[in-house]
Parts: structure tokens; C-alpha cells; sequence
């Protein structure tokens, strides 16, 4: 590799050749060498997009000339479109506040602006890196507009995939709504409930999930930028604040506004633990999820095997023909990712002292990378699972008609002590509720049958009570199924 020298504030540095980030880059990738890992490529995007309304709204001031002006423009172009995203280095982990990010982005549309005017990389002329690329701004306002710029474009991705994720869990509610089988509680046999209940409530949860996440995302909008160093607007003409964030909003679409006081907007992160915080609940009930669903796709033979889950590949390198639950499994991993990343955020978030939050980068990089694996697991839990589950409708009333839980549906007709009987010889015996019943002549066949009608078990309301309501009305006795 071939190297050149340029100069930063504390002497020469060798940058190679062939980059477009220059001498403070070079600095912090010598620095942080801690994960290996990039920016994430969001996060570089809306920072180079705020250094290109940034130097429109200079140009629309007069401060900047209009030659460097355009040719930044024309750079960050570039760069959105992909063109120079190998010379974005800096590892997420690096110094607090994100100044080794923002001049990785400066140093780049700079050395690229100079080359579209003419100039070789290095020289920074006419363009320079701080003077112009960063005029009227600071890392201290630039890298949290960048940052809520980025979580706004994954929200908004994220949010079509929870709705899908929601819909399918409907459509296999309505498949199923006419399946009955026992209820569990405490993993132990409970009253009866159907299928179809248990793929609507979690429908619903996750859909109560969406609507927080939603409800999150317009605390993003509230802009910082123009707070420059402390959020006092030093060194950026009020005009250009207006400007920026104006076409800011053109840009992207989002509703962006200028925040109320650009103080606070330097110094609060709550904007970004309130979406971190809605993740984490998505996260939990994600986890609940998928465990609801390994339990009752167990099995084959051994296992709950209610229903089961689109084989997807082999399961085990040395056991023939195992299939393995992958995407629930998948999705409590990332579910444990997220809620870890909500506690690094929170920690992070209070950290900040007086007039900055210098753990920004650490707080942009578990943000962001919760954000683009929910995005990528929710779609794929709906399609490549969800969409694909079937029933086994005998099991599941078998399991029913063997669960001690029906002694509950039995406990208005024959008494909490003799139903607790009944559970008990189940237990011991097993033998149904209904055979015990029977042999003890505690409510006749038919009275049994009444009682026991599918789907009034599994609605509000005492099973078997609106017959019994009818033979008391026409004069009958409240206890002739007794015997």
C-alpha cells in the first residue's frame, strides 16, 4: 500500500493513497481498532445528507461560495448513491460524541469535492474539511440530527414488517378459530381455549407493540441542528438553521422541525430510550412468542405437537431427519439482542454531563443495529413461519378431552369439592373427566354434552347455563341433569 502525508492539528500522518478519508479518519481507525465492525451504512447516510442541506442552506445565506458549495452537493450525490461507502472506517466504538465520525464524512466529501473541481485528494483546497464541509456546525449537533435521521429511516421500515407480521398471525387466528383444545397454565393443564384465541391475542400484543413504536418515532423529528458546540447556535447564522432543517425535511420526507430549545436537543437523549424502550417491548413479547410457538410445534412424537412449523432445513448434524424450530429460535436471539442493546442505551443515555452526551456513538450503534434486525426478522418470522404453520386438529381435542381441566367447566353443576375429585382420579387414573363423570353418575350424558358444546367453553359465560336458564323458565328442575 501507498501511503501519503498530511497534516492535522497534532502533526503529519500517513494516510493511504488511494483513500478519500484523510488525516483525523486515519488517526481513529489507528485508535479504535475495537469491534471490526463499520458504521452502520444509515448512519452514514443522513450525516453525509446533513452536510449537503447543510451547504445548501450556507450557499442560500451567501456564506459559502456557491463553486464549493456545489461541488460538496455533488459529492454527498455521490456518496448516497453508494459510491464511496469503503472510505467510511471509523468503528462504531471510538471517541465519545462521534467527532472521529463526522470528519470521516467531512474529510471524504471534501477530498471528492476537490477532485470535481480539479484538485487532488489531500490538498483540501479550495474545499477544506472543517472550514467549509462542516461550516456552522460541531459533531455535537450534526452526529445526533444524524442519528435521528437514521432511526427514522429504519422505523419507518420496520413498521410495514410488524403490520405483516400481524396479519399473518390473524389470518392463522380465523384459520384456526374452530380448533379447541386445553388451555395451559403454569404449564399444567387448564380450561379449554381455541387455537385460534391464542394466534389473535398474540396478534393483538404485537400490534399494541407497533402502536408504541409508532408513538415514538415523532420525538425523533424535533431537530438539533444549529445548536453547533453547547446548543447556543454559536458560529451558525439564525437563518441557516431555519434553512437547514427545511431542507432537511425536503430530503428525506419526514415532518422535521427545529427543536424548541437546541440546549435540551444537545443534551436529551430521551427521543432515542423512548424508541430503544418500544423495541424492547416488541422484543419481549417477539420472545414470548416463539416460545409459545417451540412448545406447541415440540415434538414430533414426544413433544405438545399441536401444530407445526414449515421444515425449513436439517436440524442436526449427526441425528437424521431432525428439524428444528429455526425461525422462532432466530427470533429469540435477536430478541435477547435488543433487550441487551435497551440497557446499554439506557446506561449511555444517562451518562451525558452538562451540555453533551458524549456516548452518542454507543447509544447510534445499538439503536440502529436493534432497529435493522427486528426489520429483518419480523418479515422473515411472518413468511417463512407463520404463513406456513398447520394444526393437528385431533391432537388437540385429544389432548382436551384427557385434560383435568375440564373438572373447571363442571365445578358450577356438580360443586368445587366433587369436581376437585374428579381432577384428582384423572390424574391418578387416566382416565377423561368426562368417563369419571359418567361412572359416577355425577350429570347425565346428555346433561354432560350440554356443558361440554365446544364454543360456549371458550366464551364469557358459564357453559351449559342458557340451557338451564330454559328448563328453569318452562318449570323443569335446576338440577335434573343430576343424578
Amino acid at each position: 500500500m501507498t501511503f501519503r502525508i498530511e497534516k492535522d492539528t497534532l502533526g503529519e500522518v500517513r494516510v493511504p493513497a488511494a483513500a478519500y478519508y484523510g488525516a483525523q479518519t486515519a488517526r481513529a481507525v489507528e485508535n479504535f481498532p475495537i469491534s471490526g465492525l463499520m458504521p452502520h451504512p444509515a448512519l452514514v447516510r443522513a450525516t453525509v445528507l446533513v452536510k449537503k442541506c447543510a451547504a445548501q442552506a450556507n450557499m442560500a445565506t451567501a456564506r459559502l461560495d456557491v463553486r464549493c458549495g456545489n461541488a460538496i452537493v455533488r459529492a454527498a450525490d455521490e456518496c448516497l448513491a453508494g459510491a464511496f461507502d469503503a472510505h467510511f472506517v471509523v468503528d462504531p466504538f471510538q471517541a465519545g460524541a462521534g467527532t472521529s465520525h463526522n470528519m470521516n464524512v467531512n474529510e471524504v466529501l471534501a477530498n471528492r469535492a476537490n477532485e470535481l473541481l480539479g484538485e487532488e485528494r489531500g490538498g483540501y483546497a479550495p474545499v477544506h474539511p472543517n472550514d467549509h464541509v462542516n461550516m456552522a456546525q460541531s459533531t455535537n449537533d450534526v452526529f445526533p440530527t444524524a442519528m435521528r435521521l437514521a432511526a427514522l429511516r429504519l422505523a419507518e421500515d420496520l413498521r410495514p414488517a410488524l403490520a405483516g407480521l400481524v396479519a399473518a398471525l390473524r389470518k392463522k387466528s380465523a384459520e384456526f378459530d374452530d380448533i379447541l383444545k386445553s388451555g395451559r397454565t403454569h404449564l399444567q393443564d387448564a380450561v379449554p381455549i381455541r387455537l385460534g384465541q391464542e394466534f389473535e391475542a398474540w396478534a393483538l400484543a404485537l400490534e399494541k407493540n407497533l402502536a408504541a413504536v409508532e408513538g415514538a418515532v415523532p420525538g425523533l423529528a424535533e431537530l438539533g441542528i444549529g445548536g453547533t458546540a453547547a446548543g447556543t447556535g454559536m458560529n451558525a447564522e439564525p437563518a441557516y438553521i431555519d434553512l437547514v432543517v427545511a431542507e432537511l425535511a425536503r430530503e428525506t420526507g419526514f415532518p422535521l422541525v427545529r427543536g424548541a430549545n437546541l440546549v435540551e436537543r444537545m443534551q436529551n437523549m430521551d427521543p432515542f430510550v423512548a424508541l430503544s424502550s418500544a423495541l424492547k417491548g416488541l422484543a419481549v413479547n417477539l420472545a414470548r412468542i416463539a416460545n409459545d410457538l417451540r412448545l406447541l410445534s415440540s415434538g414430533p412424537r414426544t413433544g405438545l405437537a399441536e401444530i407445526a412449523l414449515p421444515a425449513l432445513q436439517p436440524g442436526s448434524s449427526i441425528m437424521p431427519g431432525k428439524v428444528n424450530p429455526v425461525m422462532a429460535e432466530v427470533t429469540d436471539m435477536v430478541a435477547f439482542q435488543v433487550m441487551g442493546a435497551d440497557t446499554t442505551i439506557m446506561l449511555a443515555a444517562q451518562a451525558g454531563q452538562l451540555e453533551l452526551n458524549v456516548m452518542m456513538p454507543v447509544i447510534a450503534f445499538n439503536l440502529l443495529f436493534s432497529l435493522e434486525i427486528l426489520k429483518n426478522t419480523v418479515p422473515r418470522l411472518a413468511d417463512a413461519c407463520i404463513a406456513g404453520i398447520t394444526a393437528d386438529r385431533e391432537r388437540c381435542l385429544g389432548y382436551l378431552e384427557q385434560s383435568v381441566g375440564l373438572a373447571t367447566v363442571l365445578a358450577p353443576y356438580i360443586g368445587y369439592a366433587a369436581a376437585a375429585e374428579v381432577a384428582k382420579e384423572s390424574t391418578a387414573t387416566g382416565r377423561s373427566i368426562r368417563q369419571i363423570v359418567e361412572d359416577r353418575q355425577l350429570l347425565s350424558a346428555g346433561r354432560l354434552a350440554e356443558i361440554l358444546d365446544p364454543f360456549p367453553l371458550t366464551s364469557p359465560g358459564v357453559p351449559g347455563a342458557a340451557h338451564q336458564a330454559e328448563n328453569t323458565t318452562q318449570g323443569g328442575d335446576n338440577n335434573a341433569g343430576r343424578r
